[in-house]
């Protein structure tokens, strides 16, 4: 049986510009929530507000929480899609887990509700690559963000799909996978996911770990909160 589901919400995407947030978008915008996306660079609003988002110019990774507090006022629901995307360790500490808990703890201070987070099927401790492996910066780092978000009073989900493709999605998931085991997922999979979550109960505080597979979405989150 399905959940039931909020209504129309302003949803706030950070990392408007990357390749799931460019999917997710026009999904959000197509069942009527008003969406911005948040982006760093001017030169990208146009592709951003191709979605039908509103585009919005502003550097989380420089941001402080009162800064990031101002930026989402009035948003009823926070979608973190932001990474370094490979960059130097430093960056990678500072984007992708500095500013994403500053964004977290900015989405409390503001009476926020709502929060998903895209990590990854590899962001738990127990399956930590080893320390002399360059991979594990970014990992500790998704760990120690989504670590952060359980600890805090918003109603969170934490999204863990594994190595992204280009594929089409199909609203099919492998809710077996883990880090390494089927959890191979297309971005727009990713996005699908994201937009079926935000507004259903069923994945209230919890982190769903997947790839693509071929269980619908619905029976999978009905299973989840079973």
């Amino acid at each position: 049986m399905g959940g039931a589901s909020v209504g129309v919400m302003r949803i706030t995407i950070i990392g408007g510009h990357g390749k799931v947030a460019l999917l997710l978008a026009p999904l959000l915008v197509a069942a009527g929530h008003d969406v911005r996306s948040v982006v760093r660079n001017p030169d990208h609003v146009t592709d951003v507000e191709a979605t039908g988002a509103t585009g919005v110019v502003s550097s989380v990774e420089e941001a402080d929480v009162a800064a990031l507090a101002t930026l989402l006022d009035g948003t009823d629901a926070v979608v973190w899609t932001a990474g370094a995307g490979g960059g130097s360790p430093e960056r990678t500490k500072a984007v992708d887990r500095d500013a994403a808990i500053r964004s977290m703890d900015a989405a409390e201070a503001t009476g926020i509700g709502r929060y998903v987070m895209i990590s990854f099927s590899g962001a738990f401790p127990d399956v930590r690559v080893g320390a002399d492996n360059p991979f594990r910066t970014y990992q500790d780092a998704k760990i120690a963000a989504d670590e952060h978000l359980r600890g805090t009073g918003l109603d969170w989900t934490i999204l863990a799909p594994g190595t992204l493709t280009d594929e089409p999605g199909g609203r099919e998931v492998n809710p077996t996978a883990r880090f390494r085991d089927g959890d191979e997922a297309p971005r727009e999979l990713v996005a699908q996911v994201a937009a079926g979550v935000l507004g259903d109960p069923r994945a209230s505080r919890r982190t769903l770990v997947f790839g693509a597979g071929n269980v619908p979405l619905d029976a999978w989150l009905d299973d989840a909160s079973s």
